[in-house]
């Protein structure tokens, strides 16, 4: 079975891998009973489903998550049970890998035109003339 994750990308089930540990917090007595927490691990490196340029991005995202290896691990424990957990960390790295699939639009860089050249010179002086006239008038030298 296959996870859409949006812009024709579509992971297998194969290439995650979970593993759930006991959580700190809330939940009482079971807090020590049940593995609740859930650490998603996904295999960037070697995933066949996402292009070259999308891992590349997907590493950049997710920074310190990454191993050397290139395994992004996800640690999921907001939620009480283990199955919501587990879909929480799957959604977060279907949202990860949705930002890495985009593009980023190439920055132009520009130069301001001679009218704003213009308007910022003019501020500057009348900025300076407001402070000219709150100056102390000098004693005449005679």
């Amino acid at each position: 079975m296959s996870i859409e994750a949006g812009s024709g990308i579509a992971l297998r089930e194969g290439e995650l891998t979970f593993e759930f540990v006991r959580a700190s917090g809330p939940g009482g007595q079971n807090v020590n009973k049940v593995a609740t927490a859930v650490k998603l691990y996904f295999d960037i490196e070697r995933s066949p489903s996402l292009p070259e340029a999308v891992k590349r991005r997907l590493r950049a995202l997710a920074g310190r998550r990454v191993s050397r290896e290139g395994i992004l691990a996800i640690d999921a424990r907001r939620f009480r049970t283990q199955d919501a957990n587990r879909q929480d960390a799957l959604e977060r790295l279907l949202a990860l890998i949705r930002q890495a699939a985009v593009i980023p639009r190439m920055r132009r860089p520009t130069r301001p035109g001679a009218a704003a050249k213009a308007r910022r010179l003019e501020a500057k002086k009348k900025r300076g003339s407001v402070k000219q006239t709150r100056r102390k008038a000098l004693p005449d030298a005679d």
